[in-house]
């Protein structure tokens, strides 16, 4: 990875010797790992012991939600500290907005250095590919109601074709990042900067075009999406996150400026597909199903019981109920992916180690959403905001946080952003919606908020055969969740406190009429709040 040529000079104070010096950030996120499949969140089979060093040293946010439970929004809710519908990336498709401001632009300004390595997924890249099916787009309906103010071909960064092609170059800002080193898709597609970069390593690129489960080493009798790649281990995306994120921190802390670095893993998302070593790790005979997995979900809404009783699909995002055997495959794969990340999460943790850098660095690990995965008997994600999808892992350890240990304090997505910023002491911007998360880090038992938002708008509910919600609106409080769904005019209600499995739907009890009440009332009181549109203005001081 080479350095830019165009960073801003760096701001003060910052020598390596400075004992005011703003501290390096790392930012660990993975794709689609709910809260309960590491370590340190209960997992009875995932073994994650450098994720589960990091949590002890560092506070644990027990019940972190994320601003909506699809990639590419949350992720942009992630960089901005905005709601989907604040920031407008509301569905996977299309493109984060050129001049977004985001906390690493703010960081960038204020002289650090920025890097991005691994899943951006801030442009629909090889989603164009995918047809409107996949991506969302079936519901459009002539010209878009607002213009593109953009020059052509500032949304196709992440475009499969860009790195293939010469001359090959990336953009001088990309959402506040100097430096990128992206890759695109899963399992054992290998595509952005991580191609390239195999085909350094001496890959032979149209080996690297083949796989997926038809070319794989092994495959599940059980369900598709679970196959032994035949790409080696050491070409995987995990590996080359790995390598390319120890590359930019040993280039970051060369010339003694503060540095971010987003280390930004593709898995453990399906399709379930771990390289090498790492694919049976786990015998599917030991997983244990999931204690909600035989529920009848009668009371829930009719879209649940809908996606339940639907085989596994040859489309890979389409929800589904899966059999034990299917979940047991699934599981077992899933969890060597996992244990495939923290062995590269421990070597970057030992680089921060061994270039000094570890006294003076903040690490926050999360998810961008979580999956299903067997509870009540469903499978994948898509406009279900049971906990499964909507809980992450969150942990903050480093400079900021006071004794470690773990709070049930509510943080969510959108709280990274003005923490990251209030952490480096870097000014913020006008339309933050998240909390900084400062006294809880100084204070496990402190709270910055009382409920979290969350939303989620689905294009795809058409294409179904019967009828599924296309929009989602969740609050989550220390005690209830309630769920409003558009289009099916259905809700969901539970008390928390009395079942923290979500498996009684009270919004029809008449003895829950109080709590219905209060619930819907502060949801709409969040909808409304959440639902601003960017002020136009400079994008810096």
């Amino acid at each position: 990875m080479s350095d830019s040529e165009h960073l801003p000079p760096h701001g003060p104070p910052g020598g390596p010797d400075d004992p005011a010096r703003r501290p390096n950030v790392l930012l660990v996120v993975c794709d689609q790992l709910r809260a309960d499949h590491v370590g340190f969140g209960g997992s009875p089979l995932v073994r994650t012991p450098n994720l589960d060093a990091l949590a002890a040293r560092g506070r644990v946010f027990d019940r972190a939600h994320v601003a909506n439970p699809i990639c590419m929004p949350n992720r942009a809710s992630i960089v901005t500290g905005r709601s989907p519908s604040a920031h407008g990336l509301n569905v996977n498709a299309g493109a984060l907005a050129w001049s977004t401001n985001t906390f690493v632009r703010q960081l960038r300004l204020a002289g650090y250095r920025t890097f991005h390595v691994g899943k951006a997924d801030h442009q629909n890249g090889l989603r164009r590919l995918l047809g409107a099916a996949v991506v969302g787009t079936s519901d459009v309906a002539g010209p878009a109601p607002l213009g593109d103010p953009y020059p052509p071909g500032w949304d196709t960064w992440e475009d499969a074709a860009r790195f293939t092609e010469e001359p090959f170059a990336d953009p001088d800002d990309f959402y506040g990042y100097a430096h990128l080193a992206l890759t695109l898709g899963h399992a054992d597609m290998v595509g952005g900067h991580h191609l390239r970069w195999a085909v350094a390593q001496g890959a032979d690129p149209e080996d690297l075009a083949r796989g997926g489960a038809r070319d794989a080493l092994a495959r599940s009798e059980h369900w598709w999406q679970v196959y032994k790649p035949r790409l080696p281990e050491e070409l995987s995306s995990t590996s080359y996150v790995t390598e390319a994120t120890i590359a930019a921190i040993e280039s970051a802390g060369r010339d003694g400026a503060p540095w971010f670095v987003h280390c930004s893993f593709p898995d453990p998302h399906h399709p379930f597909a771990p390289t090498g070593r790492w694919f049976d790790r786990h015998d599917p005979a030991d997983v244990p199903l999931p204690e909600t997995f035989a529920d009848d979900l009668s009371g829930a809404p009719s879209h649940y019981r809908a996606f339940r009783a639907q085989d596994a699909s040859p489309m890979p995002v389409l929800m589904f109920g899966p059999t034990a055997d299917q979940y047991r495959a699934a599981a077992a794969a899933e969890a060597g992916a996992i244990e495939a990340i923290d062995h590269g999460v421990g070597r970057v943790l030992a680089a921060l180690e061994r270039t000094g850098a570890a006294e003076d660095t903040v690490v926050l690990f999360t998810s961008d959403h979580g999956d299903m995965f067997g509870d009540h008997g469903l499978m994948l994600k898509g406009v279900m905001h049971y906990a499964g999808c909507t809980r992450v892992p969150l942990v903050v350890a480093g400079p900021g946080v006071g004794t470690p240990g773990r709070t049930t304090s509510l943080a969510g997505s959108l709280d990274i952003a003005p923490t990251v910023l209030g952490l480096t002491g870097t000014p913020g911007y006008d339309g933050i919606q998240g909390h900084d998360l400062a006294p809880v880090l100084a204070d496990p038992t402190a709270q910055v908020q009382d409920c979290l938002y969350v939303e989620e708008d689905f294009p795809q509910a058409g294409l179904f055969p019967f009828p599924v919600p296309d929009r989602v609106r969740t609050l989550v409080t220390d005690g209830a969740r309630v769920t409003r769904f558009g289009g099916t005019g259905e809700a969901e209600l539970y008390d928390l406190g009395d079942d923290p499995l979500e498996r009684r739907n009270l919004w029809d009890d008449p003895a829950a009429a109080t709590l219905r009440r209060q619930a819907t009332e502060r949801l709409l009181d969040e909808v409304v709040a959440h639902a601003v549109p960017p002020r136009l203005g400079p994008s810096s001081a």
